[in-house]
């Protein structure tokens, strides 16, 4: 039987998770009241029973009741019941930027209405279940299609998680610098595709810009040096308890060089299953949206 406890911040995705379990085959229970979570359990555990997968929604909606669920934590645990815990987790510039969009008032921002205030209150509350997590996935720069795959790893293909989600990011530095950009790189000491008539037009993921970027002696060494780097610095992130790593490479208008350099750091890490990866390109496409006005 394997009964997983999907829980987190308000807005970092937890219904979309318990839905993605459902469909992946557990049982799903969202916002049982938490007194009765012991006995969901027991139900669960019974000897010859069809249900081997069941997931359950815990969040601050259960409201006075959810003060009870460390104790029944506890109570799970000394009867031996085995289960684990999947924690959302998200940036407050992301959560607070969802509840805008939605339109939503944060369920603990009380009178005031301010979600930043909702969501501090939040983080307190959650804490302990946040140091007890078996599974802590920062959403804040997944899309919804990542965050499957990533679920997918840990529940239905049951490979080992290392709690680490890596963003590579190419940009342009003369549209600024990522603020959320923990590694930044800048590539602008290599030749420039922009120079070239026939590869101005194309991009990063493009053939012919690739190979003309990677053909120089320069681009390899740096690859080889920055993925060296990399190697060496995530599993002592993980070891930190690190859940979030945006590396971002930039070059002058994040069109060429910053998206074949990226492109090639994403490809080789890749290819390890420990940690969530994916690649994003933020202004690969705002040269051509400049120019047309």
């Amino acid at each position: 039987m394997r009964f997983v406890i999907v829980t987190g911040m308000s807005g970092a995705g937890k219904s979309t998770a318990l839905k993605m379990l459902e469909d992946m085959g557990y049982f799903c229970v969202d916002n049982l009241p938490v007194p009765l979570i012991p006995k969901l359990a027991e139900l669960l555990v019974v000897p010859g029973s069809e249900m081997n997968k069941a997931a359950l929604g815990v969040d601050i909606r259960s409201g006075e009741s959810f003060k009870q669920l460390e104790a029944v934590l506890k109570e799970l645990d000394a009867a031996g019941v085995q289960y684990e815990i999947l924690y959302l987790e998200s940036s407050d510039n992301v959560l607070i930027k969802r509840y805008k969009e939605t339109r939503r008032f944060h369920p603990l921002s009380g009178g005031s209405g301010r979600v930043d205030e909702g969501i501090l209150r939040e983080r307190k509350k959650l804490d302990f279940l946040k140091k007890k997590a078996d599974y802590l996935v920062d959403t804040s720069h997944m899309l919804t299609r990542e965050l499957k795959k990533e679920l997918s790893k840990i529940f239905v293909q049951n490979k080992e998680y290392k709690n680490l989600y890596i963003t590579v990011l190419s940009f342009g530095f003369k549209y600024g610098i990522p603020s959320d950009a923990d590694l930044v790189f800048d590539v602008r000491f290599l030749p420039n595709p922009y120079y070239i008539e026939e590869l101005r037009p194309l991009s990063g993921n493009d053939r012919a810009v690739r190979e003309y970027v990677m053909d120089n002696d320069k681009a390899g060494e740096f690859l080889r040096r920055l993925l060296d780097m990399t190697e060496f610095l995530i599993p002592n992130y993980i070891a930190e308890g690190k859940t979030q790593l945006v590396i971002g490479i930039g070059c002058t208008g994040g069109k060429h060089r910053s998206v074949t350099l990226a492109n090639e750091l994403y490809e080789a890490l890749e290819k390890a299953e420990n940690y969530g990866i994916r690649i994003e390109h933020r202004d690969i496409g705002k040269d051509t949206i400049t120019k047309a006005r």
